[in-house]
């Protein structure tokens, strides 16, 4: 099974990525932003209290997202892996989803991050939100805090997957098809 981590900040291309690894590789997309975002469109309890913490650029709660990712493997049980978009974010979460993946059998393959600046980063994210509408991606201020919490919680979780030889990095900048090549260009080295 190919269980991949498609790491990277916010607007550093991990969805359009994603799907170009699903098409190739047959792989479930488990993106916890989308199962939040179901949540919140479904107007659940839970959905309420990840849009109020989205909005102001708050990670959700860990045993939360841990419970819908084991749901969604528990629901998938013949795939040929998963696509990990946007988790683990925290080296706890990291840790967990190992815990969580051993119990059923299985590891994560490998985490390939896409390096994008700041600067970039927040003019994509202003740009998708005024296509998306999106509250989250149409606040600069919103913005910056959502990539200073990623360098200071997330960017740590490479650390861990480095430890166990399983990091690696490519550019997210350039033509999209391009950075897909380096994506794949690993994938078929693990």
């Amino acid at each position: 099974m190919l269980n991949l981590v498609l790491f990277g900040p916010p607007g550093a291309g991990k969805g359009t990525q994603s799907q170009n690894l699903i098409d190739n590789y047959q792989l479930i997309h488990l993106s916890t932003g989308d199962l939040l975002r179901s949540e919140i469109t479904q107007g659940t309890t839970l959905g309420m209290e990840a849009k109020k913490l989205m909005d102001q650029g708050i990670l959700v709660p860990d045993e939360v997202v841990i419970g819908m990712i084991s749901n969604k493997l528990d629901s998938n049980k013949d795939a040929k892996g998963f696509i990990f978009d946007g988790f683990p974010r925290t080296v706890a979460q990291a840790e967990a989803l190992d815990a969580l993946l051993a119990s059923k059998q299985s590891v994560i393959t490998g985490m390939i991050a896409l390096e994008v600046s700041d600067d970039e980063l927040e003019r994509r994210l202003l740009l998708r939100g005024k296509e998306s509408g999106r509250p989250d991606d149409a606040n600069p201020e919103v913005i910056r805090k959502r990539i200073v919490e990623y360098n200071t919680k997330t960017a740590p979780v490479a650390n861990f997957y480095k430890t166990q030889n399983k990091f690696y990095s490519i550019p997210g900048v350039g033509q999209i098809d391009d950075i897909f090549a380096s994506l794949r260009q690993v994938i078929d080295t693990l």
